[in-house]
């Protein structure tokens, strides 16, 4: 299994922020941010799944063909190859943490189908 992440690597999104918090060989933890109207691209993962914990503020969460409204505490779980978003609809920033998990964990394995800030 390959983590490529390691504790304390981030980047700036056009829709917010993400950390690294933790990671090792088959897992990895970060801390994301969604600015206020902020929309993650819509997209799937080949080689991981997600766990997705509000921590902070409420957004949708498009889990397949779902849509599900989510707020601090609680808990969406993205299996493997499904596609799937989060937009952040408030004017307030929000986070949640993000828990990797699977045999390939770096930014190579997103397919992007929709994405508002033109990446696809």
């Amino acid at each position: 299994m390959a983590n490529l992440y390691r504790k304390g690597d981030h980047d700036t999104r056009p829709w917010g922020t993400w950390e690294v918090l933790d990671g090792d060989d088959n897992f990895c933890v970060k801390r994301i941010m969604v600015l206020p109207k902020g929309k993650l691209s819509l997209q799937l993962h080949h080689h991981r799944s997600e766990h997705w914990i509000i921590v902070k503020g409420s957004a949708t969460v498009t889990l397949g063909e779902r849509l599900i409204d989510v707020k601090a505490d609680d808990a969406v779980y993205i299996p493997i190859e499904t596609k799937h978003r989060i937009e952040n609809k408030s004017n307030e920033p929000m986070e949640f943490i993000e828990i990797q998990t699977g045999d390939n964990l770096d930014e190579n394995d997103i397919v992007r189908f929709e994405d508002i800030y033109g990446r696809v």
